[in-house]
């Protein structure tokens, strides 16, 4: 490359820059975690995620309530509820950013979240895959199943987010 060539790709901002080809380069070989860990590492999470979320739910509704032990507290699991939305989204984003990307049921599988572009997960690329779930989940969890068409086994959450899961 000549010298100006070296100078436009110095300056990114002013033109294209590859997209973190030393950092994707350093990933080159790690393997990658089977369908079948991934899956049951996202299984075991909602589990966590529920079994967490009823007894906090009671605590803050208990608490909005004043302490009233007469107050009626009703707590659902359903994802037209946003507390529901809002805590599961807490749970994925925050366990895998403070986890560097394992989550409990990542860690159990010893499998981890890899960031594409970073040395470690940001907050925002685990926020994104944590609402990337919902993208994944679309016609029929179309986009998990996208692990078998894509040739480093992404799926769409991990396309949006710019990450990949390998094996611990």
């Amino acid at each position: 490359m000549n010298s100006t060539g070296t100078e436009a790709k110095k300056s990114s901002h002013r033109g294209y820059a590859p997209h973190a080809t030393r950092r994707m380069e350093a990933l080159a070989g790690l393997p990658l975690a089977s369908f079948w860990a991934r899956g049951a590492a996202f299984w075991i999470d909602l589990a966590v995620t529920l079994i967490a979320y009823i007894p906090i739910m009671i605590l803050i509704k208990w608490l909005v309530a004043h302490g009233d032990p007469r107050a009626h507290i009703d707590v659902k699991w359903d994802f037209h509820e946003p507390s529901n939305v809002i805590f599961t989204l807490l749970y994925f984003g925050l366990a895998l950013y403070w986890g560097n990307g394992q989550t409990l049921g990542k860690r159990l599988l010893r499998i981890r979240v890899v960031s594409l572009v970073h040395e470690r997960i940001t907050f925002w690329q685990a926020l994104e895959r944590a609402l990337g779930y919902g993208a994944s989940m679309l016609e029929g969890s179309f986009g998990f199943w996208q692990y078998f068409t894509n040739p480093n086994h992404c799926c769409v959450h991990d396309r949006i987010a710019e990450t990949i899961v390998v094996k611990e």
